[in-house]
């Protein structure tokens, strides 16, 4: 009896930890976005960077307090296994709602980079565990995808509108933007540490490894940002905004997360990574192609076809 109610309170205090971490990631972009519009920089600049960075918070908080932890298993789960619900999930749920109509994208040039960072990660992956360096190359290319995306933004002439700026908001007060930002960067390493703590109790307590815990229940309760985004752009038809944000967040998961924690530790790979996990995130990639480049719209067909291959990943992954 007693064990049955210590489970309930980790998993309470797992999702205690979760909510915070989403709630203080929220908080931060918040303050992050209207504290950059108020000192004058470019809407575009902020959308490219400060909002992209500040939704990808807690997937890199949670990165780099299991690395600190020791345990780069739910780290590196938490990269694969978000980057695997973005393309199955995250597009699936919205895609068995309202449908996609992607047919008319354009996102050939960013599908490209999510390939070829994917493929760079996969092959230092292959070589051994990933260290320092590797980190540096994946900074790099984050940093050259960031340029070239202002560059053809300010070569379309472009410039976003402020309003139009996720989270902006001209009237917020000054000291509210300084009070979101200070709740956002003590927020985000609370829930981090709660989560961590009380996910690795869980791994433990039904004998399952850092990995797997890291590839479904870190993976899926950070991916919900995602989600609720896509939904939204989904039901709102906008069809670019929803595959737009998929192709974005698994760019920034593999080139920022991956890049700036392994700043904090070398991460060591399982070979369920190899056997598996690695597999079926390539294989993500690849669904995504007919959506980019042959103007498939992604029905309800098909997003009942994304969200049961998501089911049978986890599925197959705790079995």
């Amino acid at each position: 009896m007693l064990k049955k109610i210590w489970i309930v309170m980790v998993w309470l205090q797992a999702l205690l930890g979760l909510i915070v971490l989403l709630v203080a990631g929220d908080t931060l972009v918040r303050g992050a976005v209207n504290f950059s519009l108020k000192i004058k920089i470019p809407a575009f600049i902020v959308s490219l960077t400060v909002v992209a960075l500040g939704t990808s918070a807690p997937e890199l908080l949670v990165a780099i307090r299991a690395t600190l932890a020791d345990a780069p298993g739910i780290a590196l789960g938490n990269v694969v296994g978000s980057n695997i619900a973005n393309v199955f999930l995250v597009l699936g749920i919205p895609a068995l709602i309202a449908g996609i109509n992607t047919g008319y994208c354009n996102t050939g040039k960013n599908y490209l980079f999510m390939m070829a960072a994917t493929i760079v990660f996969l092959s230092f992956a292959f070589l051994g565990n990933l260290s320092f360096s590797h980190g540096i190359v994946l900074l790099v290319l984050l940093a050259v995808f960031l340029f070239v995306t202002a560059k053809d933004a300010l070569k379309m002439h472009k410039e976003i509108p402020s309003s139009e700026v996720e989270n902006a908001d001209s009237s917020l007060a000054f000291w509210k933007i300084i009070l979101f930002l200070s709740l956002g960067l003590i927020g985000l390493p609370v829930g981090a540490d709660i989560l961590i703590a009380n996910a690795s109790l869980i791994a433990k307590s039904y004998g399952l490894s850092d990995e797997i815990i890291g590839l479904t229940l870190v993976a899926l309760g950070t991916s919900l940002p995602e989600l609720a985004t896509t939904l939204m752009a989904a039901l709102r038809r906008q069809a670019e905004v929803a595959l737009g944000n998929v192709i974005g967040s698994n760019i920034f998961n593999i080139l920022a997360i991956v890049g700036i924690t392994t700043m904090f530790g070398n991460l060591p790979i399982a070979a369920s990574f190899y056997n598996f996990d690695f597999w079926i995130m390539f294989g993500a990639c690849i669904v995504l192609f007919p959506f980019v480049y042959m103007r498939v719209n992604i029905t309800q067909l098909w997003g009942a076809f994304l969200t049961l291959t998501y089911a049978s990943y986890l599925y197959l992954t705790i079995a």
